[in-house]
């Protein structure tokens, strides 16, 4: 397969999903469009946690934060998959509300 297809074939079968640490994104993973929104958020965990190498030398992550090293994904951070983010549970995941704010920025 030459580069062109090969790059055409990466957008119609992948995707990039943000993994987000408290309100820092630091990492963008790119995951398979025909899994589930929980199986992307798993793969993403997998792929954001160093076992015996850093997890930002995967191949499927794009290192977003600053400094040498980061954390491993774990309980509270979040997964960020097109408009639905879904937090890392102590067992499993849960979709976050987006929640309207109390104001109206036209009115500020």
């Amino acid at each position: 397969m030459n580069e062109k297809t090969e790059a055409l074939m990466k957008n119609l079968l992948k995707e990039k999903v943000a993994v987000i640490h408290n309100t820092e994104t630091v990492a963008f993973v790119v995951v398979d469009k025909a899994l589930s929104d929980v199986d992307k958020c798993e793969k993403a965990f997998m792929l954001t946690n160093s076992i015996t190498d850093g997890w930002w030398n995967n191949k499927e992550v794009t290192k977003m934060f600053g400094g040498a090293a980061c954390r491993s994904t774990s309980v509270g951070d979040m997964v960020l998959i097109g408009n639905d983010k879904y937090k890392c549970e102590p067992s499993g995941w849960s979709k976050v509300a987006w929640k309207k704010p109390l104001h109206e920025w036209s009115k500020v």
